[in-house]
């Protein structure tokens, strides 16, 4: 945790805006204390203390409203957002996910319904609220659908690189300006050395660089897509 801690403060100095992925969420008074370590200040000796200090936190919604109202009262008064758990990218997220309720809606939509509801006192002025989404890339059907029922909700999307998700999947979550969301890959930045595209020419040693070139080569393909 103090290697984390130090990991956000260097982001931080860097002018980095900084995402725990860390899918937070329990019962109300778990749940304030896990926004107060992420998002807010926690009590310490006298004195009220960031312990992250991140800008967005992954947050689980599938205890309900209660979980997350800390997260959204700490996003309102420390400028801060979280994204809520929809549609994930594993394999197995359509066990509980897609269920069908007796309104006919599966789960999925029912979360991302309250989504945009929770969200409503945080719009910006593009009109995406800081109450956003976690959407992957593996389920482009649904992806799109929910870019559909959820028009002020922001995504961030998984799955891209080396869980599966195409570009052209991905363009389906984003606006018909280009935007409302940022595309997450971590294995296969931070392995980008042993891919196809960049074996050959960086060893383990120039890690760093092939991650710069493969991040650069997703731009482009990302941009192009879109557009």
């Amino acid at each position: 945790m103090e290697s984390f801690k130090k990991t956000c403060e260097y982001a931080k100095e860097k002018g980095m805006i900084v995402i725990a992925d860390a899918k937070r969420g329990d019962i109300g008074s778990t749940a304030k204390g896990y926004s107060n370590a992420f998002l807010g200040k926690t009590q310490i000796g006298e004195l009220e203390e960031s312990i992250y200090d991140v800008d967005f936190l992954t947050v689980n919604p599938y205890m309900g409203t209660d979980c997350v109202k800390p997260f959204i009262e700490d996003c309102k008064k420390y400028n801060k957002g979280i994204f809520v758990l929809v549609k994930t990218s594993n394999p197995s997220s359509g066990e509980l996910q897609d269920l069908k309720l007796e309104n006919g809606k599966e789960v999925y939509i029912q979360v991302s319904q309250l989504l945009e509801k929770w969200g409503e006192e945080l719009r910006g002025d593009n009109g995406y609220s800081s109450i956003a989404a976690v959407v992957g890339a593996t389920y482009p059907e649904q992806l799109k659908q929910i870019r559909k029922i959820a028009p002020h909700t922001y995504f961030l999307i998984p799955g891209y690189g080396a869980q599966g998700g195409k570009a052209e999947d991905i363009a389906l979550g984003f606006d018909k300006n280009g935007l409302g969301g940022i595309i997450n890959a971590s294995r296969s930045l931070m392995c980008a050395y042993k891919s196809d595209y960049w074996k050959e020419k960086y060893s383990e040693e120039e890690y760093a660089k092939a991650t710069r070139a493969e991040a650069i080569r997703m731009k482009e393909e990302l941009l192009s897509a879109i557009k």
